[in-house]
């Protein structure tokens, strides 16, 4: 299965970072988001990807046109020959494909843009900004067992703030950020079947708008629930989060070894 990896916002909420880059280009540890977001699907192999791309696409297509020397222990340059040679560098087998789907489109749009790279099998689906350790052998058996045109990985995030339990005037409880309300959310990672983009008609057009309501009308929207980890970086509060977690060496989504 390949994977489809939307990464074409503006990040607005995190223009500290995101007026240089693009969001998934915005480092944890030493590499992009998007690098970890592409292991996770690497260990589980998927092995092609397709870029969403749009604000600064070209950052990303220069950082995988020049991945050898990203990853590289050293890099020797001989200017009077002009020759270079990289020592040392961590290779992937990949396939990437970026896809340069506009500025302004919206998620919708940028996969029908890419219509024509998904091809005709079912492929994963997920945004650029979010990592997880969710088990997408699982995923994908529970969309097919499912029947389902898509299958979304349901999570329930953290909350922010802690909650009190109150007697009277006495605390009866208390719960340092409690795992959300019990409300269930679209955490994303997909499993779609191809056909599902034909309904998307415009760029302008939302994935996570007009298709999700037919599919449930339809009842082709199934959800898997994902009970492990799961954080967004829309904030610079998000990334600190992530970046703690790295720095730990306990990265709950770094389930490959090589890292």
């Amino acid at each position: 299965m390949k994977a489809v990896i939307f990464a074409g916002g503006m990040g607005t909420r995190i223009s500290e970072e995101s007026h240089l880059k693009p969001k998934p280009m915005i480092e944890i540890g030493t590499q992009p988001i998007l690098w970890h977001i592409m292991k996770h699907f690497s260990y589980y192999g998927v092995k092609e990807f397709i870029i969403l791309a749009g604000y600064k696409s070209n950052l990303i297509k220069e950082y995988f046109a020049q991945y050898f020397l990203h990853r590289a222990e050293a890099v020797t340059f001989d200017l009077s020959k002009g020759q270079q040679f990289v020592h040392g560098s961590e290779s992937e087998n990949w396939k990437v494909t970026v896809v340069d789907t506009g500025v302004e489109t919206m998620t919708g749009g940028r996969l029908r843009r890419a219509r024509n790279y998904i091809g005709t099998e079912p492929f994963f689906l997920t945004y650029g900004d979010g990592l997880s350790d969710v088990n997408l052998y699982a995923l994908a058996k529970h969309h097919k067992d499912s029947g389902a045109k898509v299958t979304l990985t349901a999570v329930q995030p953290s909350g922010r703030f802690g909650r009190l339990g109150i007697e009277g005037d006495r605390v009866s409880a208390f719960h340092e950020k409690p795992r959300g309300d019990g409300s269930w959310i679209n955490g994303g990672f997909f499993v779609v079947e191809p056909e599902v983009i034909d309904i998307v008609k415009t760029d302008q057009e939302p994935w996570e708008d007009n298709p999700m309501r037919v599919l449930v009308e339809n009842n082709n929207l199934a959800a898997y629930q994902h009970y492990g980890f799961w954080q967004p970086m829309d904030t610079m509060r998000d990334r600190k989060v992530l970046e703690d977690l790295w720095g730990s060496g306990k990265a709950p989504w770094r389930v490959w070894k090589d890292a």
